[in-house]
């Protein structure tokens, strides 16, 4: 903890600190205060949705040790609010906090991605606002209402005078205090900003109540309020705000769309709406219910390793854990939602989930109803899937190499770029390739390249220009994953174009193979002279029909790791097996047909030939400055 200041009270006991907050909470309080100002009113929603965990949280530990209720079972959270103070106060009597974890929860971000995040943000309000969802808004929104925030707190079974006391006005420290508190679980006192009187009226917070948080399982109270003589009188009497009642339980038919994406930003603590969603009851040998949503846009941790991601698991409505991961595969780590099974026992844990066969079955039926809802929106709502692609494509693309079960399924789902289209933004399936394949073409062909345009230029792709044959152009790190796992789509082979042998099948007539075969006997002797001169670079030099316009190429034997994937596993630290390209050279090039003639500067000409092979392929070279003093000693020549 940064800037921290002590001011230790003995004389009563307890201890009360200022401390600082960590440099990025006063970030995200700034960016938040004027960033979120316009859509206020999250700020309770936002407030009840971590009451409503509080209390979950405690029905769950509660399982294993009963006296955490402090005999009072019924769990709830309370809304009330003083006219004359300009306070709002919400409490609930979850599991609360101790110490450690008030200074924990309330003045550090201790989320992964946390420092990219911050990066991101450009100054640009509108867009910060989005990104600031996207990371997560929780307890830090009150400040955007509240010039100064106070929160009481005990823990569960800890005695009364082990409370805490927190207190901030939103700048740059917050004081801490043990304190006496009788009852369980945290209250949260806003004193709020000039002009926000409005939420110091129950009709006013009611209607937020019912916008917002409807779906919370746990009864929403508030005072009863009524009209008397013109005025409005406040009784002593609560009435519950909410519904109050497990949305999910719900019959689909009673459950609006508004419903439905206001309980998404709950579960899925998400400022936006979702993509979609399907909502399902199971019933067989395991019965369950599942309300699983796609996000509209990829969290800002997706591709963080500790992140944490999954589903809420409840058995018979009692919450059970949060992003429980083994109800969905790691590729969909995206998908948010509830399962809630019949089946399961209470004190299910999570070293009993990995190994649940029950657990196996619900975790296939979410994967089957996600890839389901995957296939109807690109079916039906194509705009809606492409943005999905944009945003989790990469994460599915995973699945292919990690769900055999399903992998004709997500190979259907994938969006390729390809020689079909300009741009990477215009993408084909593999079913549209297929439908598109020219008579006698019996092979998908794919090359992979570190960006789109390295693919695009590739000189591997001259040959297939030239008879008017699509490639896919695989430019994503994962894609060399995806080729690796995916030999063959509608029984049609995935084939590199820039590895083995090229043999296009019927899409060469025979004329064509006789003038290949006749070209590399007469370009035998000048083959292996280039060998016997690159004999510590390649394993072997050939004549090729695979290209139009360049004079050479490498590739990768049949048997041998492709460049592109040689080189990213060499990025990621892993050790190579050594392995030589093959040179390919095309016997209708001037500088290929100067080769046969050329004695003197042999061997500088053929350096850079392969240099120049090497980095059309994305490669790099192990002696630069010799390849540019080649080049430049040609050149002289050449113009003399």
């Amino acid at each position: 903890m940064s800037n921290t200041a002590t001011n230790q009270d003995t004389s009563q006991n307890t201890e009360r600190e200022t401390l600082g907050f960590q440099a990025e909470v006063k970030q995200l309080l700034h960016l938040m205060v004027h960033s979120l100002y316009s859509n206020r009113e999250i700020f309770l929603r936002e407030l009840i949705s971590n009451a409503s965990d509080a209390c979950d949280k405690l029905r769950f530990e509660a399982l294993h040790n009963a006296s955490l209720f402090e005999n009072d079972a019924d769990l709830a959270i309370r809304i009330s609010y003083d006219q004359a103070a300009r306070t709002l106060t919400i409490s609930d009597n979850g599991i609360g906090m101790n110490r450690d974890e008030v200074i924990s929860n309330l003045g550090t971000i201790a989320k992964s991605g946390t420092r990219e995040f911050f990066t991101r943000l450009s100054g640009d309000q509108q867009k910060d606002a989005n990104l600031i969802g996207q990371f997560g808004v929780g307890f830090y929104s009150a400040f955007i209402v509240a010039d100064k925030v106070t929160v009481l707190s005990r823990r569960a079974g800890e005695k009364a005078d082990q409370g805490v006391s927190w207190e901030s006005d939103g700048g740059g420290e917050f004081i801490i205090e043990m304190v006496e508190k009788t009852s369980r679980g945290t209250s949260i006192t806003l004193h709020l900003r000039e002009g926000q009187d409005d939420l110091l009226s129950g009709h006013k917070i009611r209607s937020i109540i019912r916008k917002y948080s409807d779906h919370i399982v746990q009864p929403i109270l508030m005072k009863k309020e009524e009209w008397k003589e013109d005025a409005q009188v406040v009784l002593d009497e609560d009435e519950t705000v909410n519904q109050a009642f497990a949305l999910w339980a719900r019959p689909k038919s009673e459950i609006t769309d508004e419903e439905y994406k206001a309980f998404y930003k709950h579960v899925g603590h998400d400022f936006t709406d979702p993509l979609a969603w399907t909502h399902a009851r199971v019933e067989g040998r395991q019965e369950y219910t599942q309300l699983l949503y796609i996000p509209s846009r990829a969290p800002f941790d997706l591709w963080e390793r500790d992140a944490i991601h999954g589903i809420k698991l409840y058995v018979r409505r009692v919450f059970i854990m949060d992003d429980a991961e083994q109800l969905m595969p790691h590729y969909l780590r995206f998908v948010r939602g509830v399962v809630d099974s019949n089946d399961l026992p209470l004190n299910v844990s999570r070293e009993i989930l990995q190994e649940s066969k029950d657990i196996e079955a619900i975790r296939a039926g979410c994967t089957k109803k996600v890839l389901a809802l995957l296939e109807e929106l690109a079916s039906n709502e194509p705009e809606k899937y492409s943005k999905f692609w944009g945003e989790f494509g990469r994460a599915l693309k995973e699945g292919v190499g990690e769900d055999s079960a399903n992998k004709e399924k997500i190979a259907g789902l994938l969006r390729l770029a390809s020689t079909h289209a300009d741009t990477s933004d215009e993408t084909v399936t593999l079913a549209d390739y297929v439908a598109r394949m020219k008579e006698g073409q019996e092979k998908i062909y794919y090359i992979t390249a570190d960006t789109f345009n390295a693919a695009k230029n590739s000189p591997h792709l001259e040959v297939f220009r030239k008879k008017g044959i699509e490639v896919l152009l695989l430019a994503d790190r994962i894609d060399e994953w995806v080729v690796s796992n995916l030999p063959a789509f509608q029984d049609k082979s995935l084939v590199s174009v820039a590895k083995g042998g090229l043999d296009l099948g019927q899409l060469e007539d025979e004329a064509e193979k006789k003038d290949h075969e006749k070209e590399a006997d007469e370009f035998k002797s000048l083959t292996d002279k280039l060998k016997a001169s690159l004999a510590d670079k390649v394993k072997e030099v050939r004549v090729t029909h695979r290209l139009t316009d360049s004079p050479a190429c490498l590739v990768a034997d049949e048997h041998d790791m492709n460049a592109n994937l040689a080189r990213l596993l060499k990025a990621s630290g892993q050790k190579m097996p050594t392995s030589k390209p093959i040179l390919e050279i095309n016997p209708r090039h001037p500088v290929v047909l100067r080769l046969q003639t050329e004695e003197k500067k042999f061997d500088d000409w053929t350096s850079v030939l392969f240099d120049q092979a090497l980095l059309a392929e994305g490669g790099q070279l192990d002696d630069p400055a010799s390849f540019v003093k080649r080049i430049n000693q040609l050149m002289l020549e050449i113009s003399r």
